[in-house]
């Protein structure tokens, strides 16, 4: 089993620590906003280095309660849809960029009207795109394309395999071009790819030489590149000089502002998933401590991907005096969240805390089978704990008609 995460250092995970969980609802998901805002320092030291802008991909991260946090440190917001851009303009403002792999035509007049870019999939619909919004003072438009190289190790995020739905191949994008007039083309502004996924800056070397090889044509005549998101930018051990080297190499290569989109590294390090056992339930020779929280619901890339998220205070399964399998409470079989040991036996109404609980978890949680949504809280040393949101029936009845 993979664990994509790095080992949070030392300082860090003593500020997590001294977050007094007990004084949040449970479950709840609590952002450390002081080490929300130290990522943020860090990605703009990126930004001033190297002349890139960096967006907030809101996929990832979307706790608007942070938005001010992060507004002053970054450029601006990347979305997947209609939703997430309304968001982007309600909450956060500055530019907004937008890709999917299909809109319509409603969609893309929407968005025109408010949106920075937008970026197609294909030929097809950008084809669309300028149906749908002739006469309108237009976005700029972009691509996405597939530059048919990836350096990750998995298969359900890799969007660049040979037969991937997202972005157009050199071979796709010729022959879909073909079947439209030459000046389809002066109204692409710029080209976009994502690769990456949790990986360093030797990743988007290795692939940005792919694109350049493939899309050198094109690219020469981009006002922006987009080079999307993966880029563990704010871990320790991350190429920051690298990264900057790339970009550089870019903008003066061929006169292109770059773009972008980090959304874990934005909020790497930062949040927990704090859970109570409910039960302890022994067969055989294993000790099930049942939670109040659930992979399925509130953490499902712990099954997808799959990977063991870090818990505080907990080792490897049989390392420490006491193991436990820690389990959700939805009805499937495998709400499994690991297994893991600990100094002293757990106990019903212990909290437990999973790290690394802010990225790609409110954002993709569930209510199936009726689980109760984790509460969504803000600490700081300064302010001290707020809790921003609890959540009920209603914000389940209010889903299903």
């Amino acid at each position: 089993m993979q664990n994509p995460i790095p080992e949070i250092p030392k300082a860090k995970l003593e500020q997590l620590a001294a977050i007094p969980f007990d004084s949040a609802p449970s479950p709840a998901f609590i952002i450390e906003t002081d080490l929300l805002e130290a990522n943020a320092r860090c990605l703009k030291t990126i930004k001033d280095r190297s002349g890139a802008k960096i967006l907030l991909a809101q996929k990832a991260f979307a706790c608007f309660s942070t938005y001010p946090i992060l507004k002053p440190y970054l450029d601006g917001t990347s979305s997947s849809g209609v939703n997430e851009a309304l968001l982007a303009q309600e909450q956060f403002g500055k530019e907004i960029h937008v890709y999917s792999p299909a809109f319509t035509s409603d969609e893309v007049h929407l968005l025109a009207s408010f949106c920075h870019s937008l970026i197609f999939n294909s030929v097809q619909q950008m084809a669309m795109g300028l149906s749908a919004t002739e006469g309108m003072d237009r976005p700029e438009f972009g691509l996405r394309i597939n530059p048919e190289f990836s350096t990750g190790e998995t298969p359900l995020y890799d969007p660049c395999s040979p037969h991937s739905r997202l972005g157009s191949s050199r071979s796709t994008l010729d022959d879909s071009l073909s079947r439209y007039p030459k000046t389809i083309l002066k109204s692409l502004s710029g080209l976009h790819f994502h690769s990456l996924c949790e990986e360093d800056a030797d990743a988007l070397e290795a692939t940005a030489e792919a694109f350049e090889t493939h899309f050198k044509d094109l690219i020469k005549n981009c006002k922006w590149l987009n080079f999307g998101g993966g880029h563990h930018i704010t871990r320790p051990d991350y190429d920051r000089e690298k990264l900057c080297q790339i970009i550089d190499y870019f903008q003066k290569t061929y006169g292109v502002q770059v773009y972008l989109e980090p959304g874990e590294a934005v909020a790497l390090h930062t949040g927990i998933l704090s859970a109570q056992v409910l039960d302890i339930l022994q067969t055989g020779t294993l000790s099930n401590a049942i939670l109040n929280t659930s992979a399925t619901c509130h953490m499902p890339d712990v099954l997808e991907m799959p990977y063991r998220p870090n818990v505080l205070g907990a080792d490897l399964p049989y390392k420490r005096a006491f193991t436990y399998q820690l389990g959700g409470l939805s009805c499937l079989a495998g709400d499994v969240i690991g297994r893991y040991s600990f100094e002293k036996p757990l106990k019903i109404n212990d909290r437990v805390q999973f790290l690394d609980m802010s990225h790609y978890t409110m954002v993709k949680t569930s209510t199936f089978n009726g689980v109760p949504l984790p509460a969504i809280c803000l600490y700081s040393k300064k302010t001290g704990l707020k809790i921003v949101r609890q959540f009920d029936y209603q914000d389940y009845r209010n889903r299903l008609s």
